[in-house]
């Protein structure tokens, strides 16, 4: 068994700990990167800071259409600030012409979700969240007290679950992805009954990874098991993946057959090897963004590109209005579907995509108004 680590706090923690620890005080500190499904462009750089004032940004006028307002996060003890993390998509949002408006995430998470949208105008109509990662339930109460407000979120919650939890999408991707299956955990694990499901692997290698998220910068000693049969191994990889996610574990245990992916660098930091891989956002049924999930850190060679009828055939199953398909190139030079998401948290690959990303967005809600 591995030696107990610590574990870090999620983002969320963290902060209501210093709400706890340092009651009213506002400060000015960066926080940890949690990103809602991790992108390059969150990791590291020097941060920019804007003040906004909130009553200002929730009121600017729109000119795109049916869905006009944009909900972002606002600064961990600034409610009237925006997220650093989101700035370059604020500034993308208004100047595209939308409307803005700022909620308290730390405080969704806590479960105070009237005080994290007290600040919010009522009878804002229909909107989109572009914020930090929620769990299925906290979007539900974010949903339903938004909705109470007069404020109608794109995505139903069954529609967050269905992206966010890849258990919920595994039968509509199934032949499209690699081989899961998944456990519920509540409290301790049962090795041998996880054992005795993985004989369906026989010894090929495996990926661990919750309902939503994996340990990759972790590969080697929490993602990747060589040998599905290998009892200390499965044990070893398993209980470190847990120690790492601590209480951020989302549902349960999802292990993933390994399929080989073409290789195309090596992450700056981790050191983990990066595959030819593309993030595609999706709304109301067009593509509206294609680009290589690991942006500049890696040079894909001209002309790969995940092909567009397979794209569309996928996005026509998903029962959501704005998600995400990430996909990579396998070795043999097929394709496959890594995971879903929710576009509503799911992060750019690059920063300087925001333009062009809520340009799009906003003709795609215009065609939509109109038809």
């Amino acid at each position: 068994m591995a030696p107990t680590l610590p574990v870090l706090p999620s983002r969320a923690t963290a902060f209501s700990l210093l709400r706890i620890l340092l009651g009213s005080v506002v400060l000015d500190l960066p926080h940890p990167l949690e990103p809602s499904q991790e992108c390059p462009s969150r990791l590291g750089g020097p941060r920019e800071r804007e003040f906004a004032d909130y009553d200002t940004v929730a009121n600017t006028t729109s000119e795109a259409g049916a869905m006009s307002t944009v909900l972002f996060c606002s600064q961990p003890f600034a409610p009237r600030e925006v997220d650093v993390d989101f700035l370059t998509e604020h500034r993308a949002a208004t100047d595209t012409g939308f409307s803005t408006a700022l909620l308290d995430h730390t405080l969704v998470t806590e479960g105070h979700v009237a005080r994290a949208i007290r600040r919010l105008p009522e009878n804002i109509g229909s909107c989109v969240y572009r914020g930090w990662m929620l769990t299925a339930s906290q979007y539900s109460d974010l949903h339903n007290a938004l909705k109470q407000r007069g404020a109608e979120l794109v995505n139903s919650p069954s529609a967050y679950r269905f992206c966010h939890h890849l258990p919920e999408s595994y039968a509509t991707l199934e032949g499209e992805t690699p081989e899961s299956v998944w456990f519920p955990v509540k409290g301790s694990i049962a090795l041998d009954g996880i054992l005795d499901r993985l004989r369906i692997f026989g010894s090929a290698p495996l990926i661990v990874k919750d309902y939503v998220k994996s340990q990759k910068h972790h590969w080697n000693e929490a993602c990747f098991i060589p040998h599905a049969d290998d009892r200390a191994s499965v044990e070893r990889v398993v209980r470190r993946f847990l120690e790492l996610q601590g209480e951020d574990l989302a549902e349960g245990l999802v292990f993933r057959r390994y399929v080989p992916l073409r290789i195309v660098g090596l992450h700056p930091q981790s050191n983990m090897p990066l595959a030819a891989e593309f993030r595609t956002f999706w709304f109301d049924g067009q593509l509206l963004l294609k680009h290589a999930y690991w942006g500049d850190l890696v040079t894909v060679e001209p002309g790969l590109t995940p092909p567009d009828p397979w794209l569309h055939h996928i996005s026509r199953q998903i029962p959501s209005r704005f998600f995400t398909i990430d996909v990579a190139l396998l070795d043999n030079g097929q394709w496959t579907v890594v995971e879903l998401g929710d576009g509503q948290v799911a992060g750019l690959p690059e920063p300087q995509l925001a333009p062009l990303f809520y340009q799009k967005l906003q003709e795609i809600m215009r065609q939509t108004a109109h038809d």
